[in-house]
C-alpha cells in the first residue's frame, strides 16, 4: 500500500476513532471523505462488492469485471483507479491483464468508524 493510501485511510484502528466517539476533526473529515466519495458512485460501489465477494485473498482480472457493465474498458479501469486511490483495492499487472483484490484492513477501519457502541458497550 502507497504512503498516499496510508494517509487516506489511517494507518491503524487506534488512530481511528468511531463517528460516536468524538467530532472528526477538518483533517480527518477530508481524509475520510476521499474514501466515501471514491465509494459514492454506483459503478464503483459494484466494482468493490464484486472483487469483495470473492473472498480473502481473492483476485479478479480485469476481463472479467468488464463485462458487468454496460460501460467501455477505459472507463471501469478508470473506476478501479479511484478504488486503488482511495486505498480500498490494490492490483497486479500479469502480461496484459491487471488483478484486482480488495483490502480488507481498509474496510475494517472503515467499518470500525462507522460502527457505534451497543446499548451494553456503552453500559461496561
Amino acid at each position: 500500500m502507497s504512503k498516499q493510501e496510508l494517509e487516506v485511510i489511517g494507518q491503524d484502528a487506534a488512530c481511528c476513532p468511531g463517528v460516536s466517539a468524538a467530532p472528526l476533526d477538518d483533517e480527518r473529515a477530508a481524509e475520510l471523505a476521499k474514501v466515501f466519495k471514491a465509494l459514492g458512485d454506483p459503478v464503483r460501489l459494484r466494482l468493490l462488492s464484486l472483487i469483495a465477494s470473492r473472498g480473502e485473498g481473492g483476485e479478479v482480472c480485469v476481463c472479467e469485471l468488464t463485462p458487468a457493465f454496460d460501460l467501455s474498458q477505459p472507463t471501469i479501469s478508470h473506476h478501479l483507479k479511484l478504488l486503488r486511490q482511495a486505498g480500498l483495492i490494490d492490483c497486479e499487472r500479469r502480461g496484459t491483464w491487471v488483478y484486482y483484490w480488495v483490502l480488507p484492513s481498509a474496510l475494517d477501519r472503515l467499518a470500525l468508524f462507522l460502527r457505534t457502541p451497543t446499548a451494553a458497550e456503552a453500559v461496561a
